[in-house]
């Protein structure tokens, strides 16, 4: 990543105590210095983020459709196990995050950062491992529509975040009541991590350079699934094809999106960013799709419709009126 510890926008203050984000985010936004810009670039500097949301969102679905199909090889705690073991070797290799020089408060930042994401991962894992992806996510992503309707200080972003509500209610409507409890159990629990994910995430850019944070933080989360990913699959995790796609896991599922995901958060208001997380359940059902071969129904692209309108929606908010309101 190209910002250091100083220059990220301060998210972590805006969803915990409803500050506004620094200079930063507000150039980006219009907030600050988008008077003197030409409109053409305040938009362009609002899309970027934008951009590496949607980016993430592709991947990380991918990523979990190909977990789907690794299951039945390594188990649910398995495929976990692999995919965040993995991210942390990539993650640490690559940043080679230093140790010293920080707090007691950052440390325990990236500690809570990394019990986030296996908590999340896990939950998730154990759902799509009995309920469709499609209905997992769509159950999920109502973690960060929540998120967005409390922190939001715009009554607008309220009714983006209801218009996305009504799409996920739309999605899940034909299947639900057949859903198993404990699998839909999971992903409920899965989407009140993925909310906490929103606020640690931006909190962790802030107080580390780079990609720093998110290595610390995803080698912590590997150590705390190591030992129920051994459990369950055992020697399983040595196969060379299991460990190859696992990679593959990791790599689409983790440290592509969860890189591109800090980059944004670092440059739009988490309510916003959490808003555009309605996008998921369109994408997860696209990827179930084209790699799970899982058919479509017109009330499910209505659905995704009414999604991705609430997203546009939310994205022309924060070019025209900035983020930071």
């Amino acid at each position: 990543m190209a910002q250091g510890p100083g220059q990220a926008t301060g998210q972590g203050a805006g969803v915990g105590q409803g500050a506004a984000p620094d200079s930063g985010a507000g150039a980006d936004s219009g907030a600050g210095g988008g008077a003197s810009r030409a409109p053409g670039a305040v938009r362009r500097a609002a899309l970027g983020p934008v951009g590496l949301v949607v980016a993430g969102g592709l991947s990380v679905q991918i990523g979990s459709a190909f977990a789907v199909l690794l299951m039945p090889h390594a188990g649910a705690f398995g495929v976990v196990t692999l995919r965040l073991v993995a991210a942390a070797v990539v993650l640490l290799v690559v940043c080679r995050p230093k140790v010293r020089g920080y707090g007691r408060a950052d440390w325990g930042t990236v500690l809570a950062f990394g019990l986030v994401m296996a908590a999340m991962n896990t939950l998730l894992y154990q759902s799509t491992a009995r309920i469709p992806l499609g209905a997992a996510v769509t159950l999920e992503v109502l973690g960060p529509l929540a998120l967005s309707v409390i922190v939001s200080r715009r009554w607008v972003n309220v009714v983006w975040a209801g218009l996305a509500l009504g799409g996920v209610a739309l999605l899940g409507s034909g299947g639900f009541d057949r859903l198993d409890p404990l699998g839909a159990a999971c992903a409920l629990g899965a989407g009140a991590c993925w909310a906490a994910y929103i606020v640690f995430s931006a909190r962790t850019g802030r107080r580390f350079p780079k990609a720093d944070g998110l290595a610390l933080g995803m080698a912590f989360a590997a150590v705390l699934s190591l030992p129920m990913g051994i459990a369950e699959a055992g020697t399983a995790l040595l196969e060379p094809r299991t460990v190859a796609l696992g990679v593959a896991v990791a790599l689409l599922s983790s440290v592509l999106p969860y890189t591109l995901e800090m980059i944004a958060l670092r440059r739009m208001p988490a309510p916003t960013f959490a808003i555009l997380m309605s996008l998921e359940p369109a994408i997860a059902a696209g990827a179930g799709f084209f790699v799970l071969h899982q058919a479509l129904s017109l009330t499910d692209a209505a659905a995704i419709a009414l999604v991705i309108g609430a997203s546009v929606g939310a994205v022309r908010t924060q070019v025209g009126g900035g983020g930071a309101k």
